[in-house]
C-alpha cells in the first residue's frame, strides 16, 4: 500500500520561488566585479532567473546540456545557476584556481556548450577557447558599459543578452532525479573527476543542513558565503540561505580581510562560511585595527581542519561561535558540523575545545561508519581510526561517465579517503588523509603530480613531497629529493625547472636533498616515515605567515 500524498518533485527552482513568494523583498547584496555594491531582492533574482532560462532555451540550450560558469559569488552567478537548473540544464562550476589545462580538460570533459564567465576570467579564456571546442558562446557576466573587446567566440554581455528577454517563461517540468549541477574534484591522482548533483539531492542537502544542528538558517539571519559557489556547491548556501528567507550577502571578487570585514559590518551579517585561509586574514585584520564583529553571531568554518586557536579567538575576543563543519565535494558537501550535544553543553575551557575541534556528527541524510582496510567496521570509542565512509541521499554513487569505475563498497558507502575517529556519541575527527594529498588553503595538492614533474629534472634521481604544518595555508608541500650520482643542483634550479608546469600556488614551500628516500618492501615510499622524520619542520615561508 502505498501513501495518499501529492506527488511534489523536489525541483531546485522551486526553492527560488517559494524565496521570491514568501520573502520576495529579502535583499540579495553583491559587491560587484565592476567595483559598486548592488542590491536586488529574491523578487528580482527570480524574475532574471527566468529571463536566463528564456535566452538559453533561444539559444538553443536544453534539457541535460552544460553550461560552464566561471564566475565570483555575486547576484548575476545566483541568477544563472536558477536560470540554467529552472530549464532543465546543468549548472558546471569551473574552479579558476585550477592550472589551465585542468580548466580545459573538466570543459571538455563535461561537454560545455555555453560558458558564463565574469570579467577577471576574460583572459584565460581568450588564451584557452580554441582548445574547448563545444562552447559555442562566451556570456560575460557584465553590462554594455563594462563589456570589453574580447576575441571570446559569439561573446555577448549578459545584461544585453537577458534585456532582449520579457521573462514569459514557464519552468519546465522533470523527475526530481535529473541531474542539477556539476562540480569536479582533482582529487590526488589522474584526471578530474565529475560529481553530478540531482534536483532532488541539492534540495534534500539544504533541507538537511539548514537545521540547528548544522548552519541553523531562518529568514532572521543575514548569510554572507564566503565559500564561492564554484567550491564544493557553494557548500549548499545557494540553496539554503533563500530557502530559509535570510537575507544574501554575495562577496564578489574580493576575499581580504577589509573587504570581508565591510560587508561583516555593513550588511550587519549573523553567519557566513568559509575555509580558515579567510579568517586568518579577518582575524589579522582585526587585530591590526582594533575592530569588532558587533552582528556576527557564528561562522562556519571546514574545507581544512580548523586550528585550535582560531576556535579560541572568534570565540573569546568577538563572541563568535564557531562551527567547524566537514564535508567534501561528492557529498553535496556538508557532511558534519560539531554542534555540542547535552553531554557535551556543559563543558567549558580546554574540554569544550577538545569537543570543538572535532568536525563533529552527522546531519540526517548523511550515514558514517569507519573500516579497517578489509572493510570490517572498526567500534565508535575515540580512538580507533580507520577509513571514514558515508552514505546519505546526497552523496555520489558514481562519478560522471563512469570515471573511476565503481566507488562504493558491498554495503553502498564512499570512501572518502579521510582516515577518522567517532567517539561513542557519534563524533567524528578527521586523523590524516588515507592518500597522500595535501590540503592548502581549502584546496588540494597532490603530491604524486608534484613528485612526477620533479623527477623530471635531468639532475633528480627521486622525489618525494609531503604536507607540512603552516600557520596560514594549514598545509603546504616539501619537496625532498635524492640526487643523481655528481650532480649537484641548487635548490633554486628544480623550482625553476618545475615553474610553469603546475599552478603557482602548488609550488613546494622549500627543497631539501637527502641521500635516500624509505620504501615499503613493494618498493612504495614511506610517506608516514618521511612525515616523521621532518616532524617540526619549519618552512621558509612560516616566518613570512607568521
Amino acid at each position: 500500500m502505498l501513501g495518499l500524498m501529492q506527488d511534489w518533485p523536489l525541483l531546485c527552482h522551486k526553492v527560488i520561488d517559494y524565496a521570491a513568494t514568501q520573502f520576495g523583498q529579502s535583499e540579495v547584496v553583491s559587491r560587484s566585479v565592476e567595483g559598486p555594491i548592488h542590491r536586488s531582492t529574491y523578487a528580482e533574482v527570480r524574475e532574471r532567473s527566468l529571463k536566463v532560462a528564456q535566452a538559453l532555451e533561444r539559444d538553443g540550450i536544453g534539457f541535460g546540456d552544460r553550461v560552464g560558469t566561471l564566475a565570483w559569488n555575486t547576484w548575476r552567478h545566483l541568477e544563472a545557476w536558477y536560470g540554467i537548473m529552472g530549464l532543465g540544464a546543468i549548472y558546471h562550476t569551473v574552479n579558476p584556481r585550477l592550472f589551465p589545462e585542468q580548466i580545459v580538460y573538466i570543459i571538455n570533459h563535461a561537454e560545455d556548450r555555453v560558458m558564463m564567465t565574469d570579467l577577471t576570467f576574460v583572459p584565460l579564456l581568450e588564451k584557452i577557447q580554441d582548445q574547448v571546442p563545444t562552447i559555442e558562446r562566451f556570456v560575460v557576466l557584465t553590462d554594455a558599459d563594462h563589456m570589453p573587446e574580447t576575441t571570446l567566440r559569439n561573446a555577448v554581455a549578459y545584461e544585453s543578452w537577458i534585456g532582449g528577454m520579457d521573462g514569459d517563461f514557464a519552468w519546465k517540468s522533470f523527475d526530481e532525479n535529473t541531474a542539477a549541477g556539476m562540480c569536479y574534484t582533482s582529487g590526488t591522482t589522474g584526471n578530474p573527476k565529475g560529481v553530478v548533483y540531482s534536483h532532488r539531492s541539492n534540495v534534500l542537502h539544504a533541507m538537511a543542513v539548514s537545521v540547528p544542528n548544522v548552519l541553523g538558517l531562518s529568514c532572521a539571519d543575514n548569510v554572507m558565503p564566503v565559500v564561492p559557489l564554484f567550491h564544493a556547491n557553494s557548500w549548499s548556501l545557494a540553496f539554503s540561505t533563500p530557502m530559509a528567507g535570510a537575507k544574501l550577502v554575495l562577496p564578489g571578487p574580493r576575499m581580504d580581510g577589509a573587504a570581508i570585514y565591510e560587508l561583516l559590518d555593513q550588511e550587519r551579517v549573523t553567519f557566513t562560511a568559509a575555509v580558515p585561509t579567510v579568517w586568518l586574514m579577518l582575524l589579522q585584520y582585526l587585530e591590526e585595527t582594533g575592530r569588532e564583529l558587533p552582528h556576527l553571531e557564528r561562522v562556519a568554518i571546514g574545507g581544512s581542519a580548523c586550528p585550535r586557536a582560531m576556535i579560541e579567538k572568534f570565540q573569546n575576543n568577538y563572541g563568535v561561535r564557531v562551527m567547524h563543519a566537514w564535508g567534501m565535494t561528492e557529498m553535496s558537501p556538508i557532511g558534519s558540523c560539531c554542534a555540542l550535544k547535552p553531554a557535551y553543553a556543559a563543558l567549558d575551557g580546554d574540554a569544550r575545545l577538545d569537543i570543538q575541534e572535532k568536525q563533529g556528527f552527522p546531519p540526517f541524510t548523511v550515514e558514517m561508519k569507519i573500516t579497517d582496510d578489509a572493510g570490517r567496521r572498526l567500534p565508535w570509542d575515540g580512538k580507533t581510526f580507520g577509513r571514514l565512509k558515508v552514505a546519505g541521499p546526497a552523496v555520489a554513487r558514481s562519478y560522471f561517465k563512469g570515471e573511476g569505475g565503481e566507488i562504493l563498497d558491498s554495503e553502498g558507502f564512499f570512501d572518502t579517503g579521510d582516515v577518522a575517529t567517532i567517539d561513542r556519541l557519534g563524533y567524528m575527527q578527521i586523523t590524516d588523509r588515507a592518500k597522500d594529498v595535501i590540503k592548502s588553503g581549502g584546496e588540494w595538492i597532490s603530491s604524486i603530480d608534484l613528485e612526477n614533474i620533479a623527477v623530471g629534472h635531468p639532475d633528480v634521481a627521486e622525489a618525494a613531497v609531503i604536507g607540512v604544518a603552516h600557520p596560514k595555508w594549514d598545509e603546504r608541500p616539501l619537496l625532498i629529493v635524492v640526487v643523481k650520482p655528481g650532480r649537484a643542483p641548487t635548490k633554486q634550479a628544480i623550482l625553476d625547472f618545475m615553474e610553469g608546469k603546475i599552478a603557482k600556488w602548488w609550488m613546494p614551500d622549500d627543497v631539501v636533498f637527502v641521500d635516500e628516500i624509505p620504501h615499503t618492501a613493494t618498493g612504495k615510499i614511506q610517506k608516514m616515515a618521511l612525515r616523521e622524520q621532518f616532524r617540526g619542520y619549519r618552512l621558509p615561508s612560516t616566518d613570512a605567515a607568521g
